[in-house]
């Protein structure tokens, strides 16, 4: 396992799974424009590397995501920037939501000493969220004058609309522990340690599961909900045919009946 590091992040691969450090530690590492040019050149490379079963997400200096980078928009303030700038700015952070979510690969973020606004919305693109039991939580934008404007859909999706209505129009704080009650938390952990046990399990089950098959069923779980019931049937139908007619469905399908494991399975 051999670290790659840019100037804002670390990666490091381990037998088929990527880690993704963010390491803008000045700022607790804000989605400024470099993290986001970084992380999303990373994830497109990424997204077409097959040998790559799954990533984590995670932050140097003991912090996830301090969500947007305030400073560069103070800046931008001061300098009288047209409103067409802070509109592409704003849908760069979309577009990295939207490019995290459409990732082939599971997911998952442990977050640790905060995700705040754009943080939050970062963590909840992941297929899987592990939260230490003391990290901080808030959607702080109402609270300094703007809108969780590319935030609020990725939310509502993970955790309902009544729920972030709440969230959102209170700038609501809580902790970790208070995460499994609005839906932000698939586990909560102590300590690094005890993450690092959790990942080893939840890694074992992943790689378990079929790396198109799971690619497949995002894409499914993530779509879907936009269609009409009708095109919901043929979009799944489709779906559904294509897996088992792959080499991986024959092979699933096979394995089962051979009983034995599968190939991508490692012994």
């Amino acid at each position: 396992m051999k670290p790659h590091t840019n100037s804002k992040i670390i990666s490091e691969i381990d037998n088929g799974w990527l880690t993704i450090w963010f390491n803008s530690i000045e700022n607790r590492n804000a989605l400024s424009e470099g993290l986001i040019s970084e992380l999303k050149n990373l994830l497109n490379k990424t997204k077409i590397n097959h040998t790559i079963r799954g990533i984590t997400l995670r932050g140097k200096g003991g912090y996830y995501c301090s969500g947007g980078d305030l400073k560069s928009f103070k800046n931008s303030q001061n300098n009288s920037v047209s409103k067409k700038f802070f509109i592409e700015t704003n849908k760069e952070i979309g577009g990295l939501f939207d490019l995290i979510l459409s990732m082939p690969q599971v997911i998952i973020s442990y977050v640790e000493g905060a995700a705040i606004a754009g943080g939050l919305g970062l963590m909840c693109c992941s297929d899987l969220i592990v939260v230490k039991q003391d990290a901080k939580f808030s959607l702080t934008e109402t609270m300094i004058g703007i809108a969780p404007a590319q935030i609020a859909p990725i939310v509502v999706a993970r955790v309902g609309l009544p729920i972030a209505r709440r969230l959102m129009l209170t700038g609501a704080r809580f902790e970790g522990l208070d995460t499994p009650k609005y839906n932000l938390s698939d586990f909560v952990v102590k300590n690094a340690e005890d993450f690092k046990v959790l990942e080893i399990k939840l890694k074992k089950d992943i790689l378990r599961c079929a790396p198109i098959a799971n690619s497949v069923t995002k894409e499914i779980l993530l779509k879907t909900p936009y269609m009409s019931r009708e095109e919901q049937k043929n979009f799944a139908a489709e779906k559904f045919a294509d897996c088992v007619m792959s080499d991986e469905g024959r092979e699933g399908i096979s394995s089962f009946f051979e009983k034995r494991k599968p190939s991508w399975v490692s012994t």
